[in-house]
């Protein structure tokens, strides 16, 4: 199973857009989104992708109130998991916190096959032991390349994935 990792969107709507569009055209079956998605109007953005989306809040959290109302009711194939998330998905368990030290601290405990996190927006993958632990950089672009992550469960590999004019978009 191809899941993608998205993290501090920050509101950036053609970044997102185009991750979606990405995922759609090869073939990821799950969005995970690490906080920081800000405006409930990004919502219409992530409900384009073709698989079930899970998401958390981060410490920019815009309304909160909008958008967890929305998942699993207008939005019905995104789950809104509150500030910490957790899935299993093609034999794999995953958390996702909004941020690294926390994440780190749930992937030392050794109960998750896979963490991920979001927050500083710099790109990382490291394994803690028998785990996992992704962040995939943010969508916003102010420092870096916008970039989010794809996790292949059966051969446990992550690509990084950077959002931008060059994006092979399968057309």
């Amino acid at each position: 199973m191809r899941i993608a990792i998205i993290s501090d969107t920050h509101d950036q709507v053609a970044n997102l857009r185009a991750a979606v569009r990405y995922c759609n055209a090869f073939n990821v079956q799950l969005l995970i989104h690490c906080g920081d998605l800000i405006s409930p109007f990004m919502l219409d953005e992530l409900a384009g992708f073709a698989g079930a989306v899970h998401l958390i809040y981060g410490n920019n959290a815009g309304d909160q109130h909008l958008i967890s109302q929305a998942c699993g009711i207008r939005f019905p194939g995104i789950t809104h998991h509150g500030v910490l998330g957790a899935v299993e998905a093609g034999g794999i368990k995953i958390a996702f916190h909004h941020y690294p030290q926390l994440a780190r601290g749930i992937a030392s405990q050794g109960i998750f096959d896979v963490v991920c996190c979001g927050h500083n927006h710099l790109y990382n993958v490291e394994q803690i032991d028998n785990t996992l632990l992704i962040n995939p950089g943010d969508m916003l672009g102010k420092e870096n390349q916008p970039a989010f992550a794809i996790f292949d469960s059966s051969s446990r590999t992550v690509e990084k994935v950077e959002v931008g004019e060059k994006m092979n978009l399968g057309d």
